[in-house]
């Protein structure tokens, strides 16, 4: 394993920015394009928001989340202690929401599948939601290589 972090932070809105700015920060190693970042960033933003709105649905917890870089793999878990999801099947087709009078667009789980390589999402119904991203990044042998991929 090549970098490690986790946090634990109060499930509140506040508390997004920071985590998609760790987030970044640990994915950064792996010198990504600028894209990719904003790729992860958003993945990040969509995930800890899903696990404050809808896992704690009004109530206070606690969200982790841990990122880690082994080879060229970046992966980020984020999880809770909320509700849990009943239909898993259900909650993860576009423009579903347990959050039906409020603005949500029910596109989150959408969102990650678009941005990352890989999610896996497991929840258990009282015991709350996890939610774990992976992103490549490829290493170019040279910059002609890289200056190829740019144009």
């Amino acid at each position: 394993m090549k970098n490690y972090l986790k946090m634990s932070f109060m499930g509140i809105s506040e508390n997004e920015a920071t985590a998609r700015t760790a987030a970044a920060a640990v994915f950064s190693e792996l010198n990504p394009t600028i894209e990719q970042i904003a790729d992860v960033r958003t993945a990040v933003s969509e995930a800890v928001t899903n696990a404050i709105v809808h896992g704690y649905r009004g109530t206070s917890g606690m969200v982790e989340m841990e990122c880690s870089i082994m080879g060229d793999i970046f992966t980020v878990i984020v999880s809770d202690k909320g509700c849990g999801i009943e239909n898993l099947e259900l909650a993860m087709q576009p423009f579903y929401t347990t959050a039906k009078g409020e603005e949500r667009t029910g596109i989150g789980f959408a969102v990650m599948q678009a941005f990352m390589d890989n999610l896996e999402v497991t929840s258990e119904i009282g015991k709350g939601t996890k939610v774990t991203m992976k992103k490549r990044v490829k290493a170019f042998d040279d910059v002609s290589e890289l200056s190829a991929v740019r144009c």
